[in-house]
C-alpha cells in the first residue's frame, strides 16, 4: 500500500480577539486558498494551525480525512522512530501568526514542569508536554523577549517613579545594591545572586495589591499624557500607551520595564526556551513550537493568571536583546536557502526565497516528516524518484497560503514560476543523531 508522499492540506484558521481584522491579516488570507473557506471581514483571525494537535488538526485537501489518520495508516511518512516516540503524532506544530495587539506575559513548562501542572490542573493544562517555540518574521514584528540586563532594569527603578513607588523603597534598594554588589562577584556566585534578586523583585511587580497596580498606572498613563508630546513609534513611552489602552489597567504594562523590547525585520528568527517570559505585540510571523497548547500567563490577558507558578518557573536569566536573536545559516550550494535550527529536539525550519520566475531550489529532504507553507508567489513543488521502488513522482502547483505535507525521506524541489518568485517555509524533525545531516 502506498500513498504519495507530498500532499496538500486544509489547515484550521483560528479566530482570537488579538488577531487581525479580516483580509488585514495574513492567517486569513493563506486560509481563504482552500475552497470552502470564506473570510469574514468583521473577524479577527489569529492564527493557522499546521499539524496533528486535537485542538486543530489539519485534513487531506478538500476532505474531511484528518492528516493524523493518514499518518495512523501509512507510519513509513514519520518513520518507525518518530510515529513510536510520537504516537503517530508529529512532533511539532507549525502556525503562522497574525497579531493585531499584544499578547499575554507568559511562559511556557519544560517537560517536568508541563506533566506536574497537566497532573493537577487538567482543565487548565491541557497536556503534559513542554513547549520550546520559535518565531521567523513575515513582516516586521515587535515582541517583549527575555529579561534585559540587570543594570538597565536598575536603572529602569530610577528612571520611572511609578515602578519604584509600586515595590516600595526597600525592595527597590535591595535590587539595586544586589545588581551593584553582582558587578564584583566573579563566576556562578555572582549570576545566582543577580537572578535571586531579580525574582524577589519581578515577583513583588507581579504580586502587587491590584489597588495599588491601578493606583500606579493612572499616574503613569496621565503623566505620559499631560506631556502632550506625541512620542516617537515603538519608544517605550508609545508602546505603553499603546498597550494600555489594549489592557487598560493590567499589571503586565510593568512587564515592559523588566523585558527586552524587539524589533524583528523579515527573516530574523527569536527562539524562546521553556520557562523564558515573552509577549509578541505586533505583525506577523511563522511560529513552531513542540506540540503542546501550554501557556503560564501572567498579564495581558483576560485568561486566567497563574502568577504564582510563572514567578516561581521562570530562570532569571539576562541577556541584551541581540543575544534573543537566532540567526539563519546557509545550508544550500545554491544560497537560496537558510536554516534556523534552535537547541532542542523536536524542530528545525528552512526558508527557501527564490526571487525569479525559473528559479529552482532543491532540498534533500529530512530523515523525518515535513511541513511546507508558501508565503508568497507561485511555482510548483516536486518529488524525485531516484530508485524503482520510490512512490511515483508528485507534481503540484503551489500559490501563497497552500500547505503541504512532505513524507519522511522524500527529496523535493521548488521552482518558481511567478516574476516574483516563491518563497516556502518547512518545518522538518530529524533523529538528534542526524542533526548535521543538512548542513554542507
Amino acid at each position: 500500500m502506498t500513498h504519495p508522499t507530498i500532499f496538500r492540506l486544509d489547515c484550521k484558521a483560528q479566530s482570537y480577539d488579538w488577531g487581525k481584522i479580516g483580509s488585514s491579516s495574513k492567517v486569513a488570507r493563506f486560509a481563504a486558498t482552500s475552497p470552502g473557506f470564506t473570510v469574514d471581514e468583521s473577524r479577527p483571525y489569529a492564527e493557522l494551525w499546521m499539524g496533528t494537535h486535537p485542538s486543530g488538526p489539519s485534513t487531506l485537501y478538500q476532505s474531511d480525512k484528518t492528516l493524523e489518520s493518514v499518518l495512523k495508516t501509512y507510519p513509513h511518512l514519520l518513520t518507525p522512530y518518530f510515529y513510536g516516540k510520537y504516537h503517530g503524532h508529529l512532533p511539532f506544530l507549525f502556525k503562522v501568526l497574525s497579531i493585531n495587539k499584544a499578547l499575554s506575559i507568559q511562559a511556557h513548562p519544560d517537560k517536568e514542569l508541563a506533566e506536574r501542572l497537566f497532573k493537577e490542573r487538567p482543565d487548565i493544562y491541557k497536556d503534559d508536554n513542554h513547549k520550546p517555540e520559535m518565531a521567523i518574521a513575515l513582516t516586521e514584528f515587535e515582541a517583549l523577549c527575555g529579561f534585559r540586563p540587570l543594570q538597565q532594569i536598575s536603572a529602569a527603578l530610577d528612571q520611572w517613579p511609578e515602578l519604584w513607588a509600586l515595590v516600595g523603597d526597600k525592595e527597590a534598594k535591595d535590587f539595586q545594591d544586589a545588581v551593584a554588589r553582582t558587578q564584583t562577584i566573579e563566576g556562578i556566585k555572582g549570576i545566582k545572586e543577580g537572578r535571586q534578586a531579580l525574582r524577589i523583585l519581578y515577583t513583588a511587580v507581579m504580586t502587587a495589591e491590584a489597588s495599588k497596580v491601578k493606583l500606579e498606572l493612572d499616574r503613569l498613563i496621565s503623566r505620559l499624557n499631560t506631556n502632550g508630546a506625541a512620542y516617537p513609534s515603538q519608544s517605550i513611552e508609545e508602546l505603553l500607551l499603546r498597550i494600555h489602552s489594549q489592557f487598560p489597567g493590567d499589571v503586565g504594562l510593568f512587564s515592559l520595564f523588566f523585558l527586552n523590547y524587539i524589533v524583528l525585520r523579515p527573516g530574523q528568527a527569536i527562539f524562546l526556551a521553556a520557562n523564558e517570559p515573552h509577549a509578541y505585540l505586533s505583525g506577523d510571523c511563522v511560529e513552531c513550537m513542540a506540540a503542546s497548547d501550554n501557556v503560564v500567563r501572567a498579564g495581558l490577558t483576560p485568561k486566567f493568571k497563574d502568577v504564582e507558578v510563572l514567578t516561581q518557573m521562570l530562570t532569571y536569566q539576562t541577556k541584551s536583546s541581540t543575544d534573543q536573536l537566532l540567526s539563519g545559516v546557509l545550508c544550500t550550494p545554491t544560497g537560496h536557502s537558510l536554516m534556523y535550527d534552535p537547541p532542542i529536539e523536536e524542530f528545525s525550519i528552512i526558508l527557501t526565497t527564490l526571487d525569479h520566475a525559473k528559479e529552482k531550489e532543491r532540498l534533500r529532504g529530512a530523515e523525518g516528516p515535513s511541513m511546507v507553507i508558501v508565503t508568497r508567489g507561485k511555482g510548483v513543488i516536486r518529488s524525485e524518484k531516484n530508485h524503482e521502488t520510490d512512490p511515483d513522482v508528485v507534481e503540484l502547483s503551489v500559490e501563497a497560503g497552500n500547505v503541504f505535507f512532505v513524507g519522511a525521506n522524500t527529496p523535493f524541489s521548488i521552482e518558481a514560476l511567478s516574476e516574483e518568485g516563491v518563497t516556502i517555509y518547512t518545518a522538518f524533525s530529524v533523529r538528534p543523531d542526524k542533526k548535521d545531516h543538512f548542513h554542507h
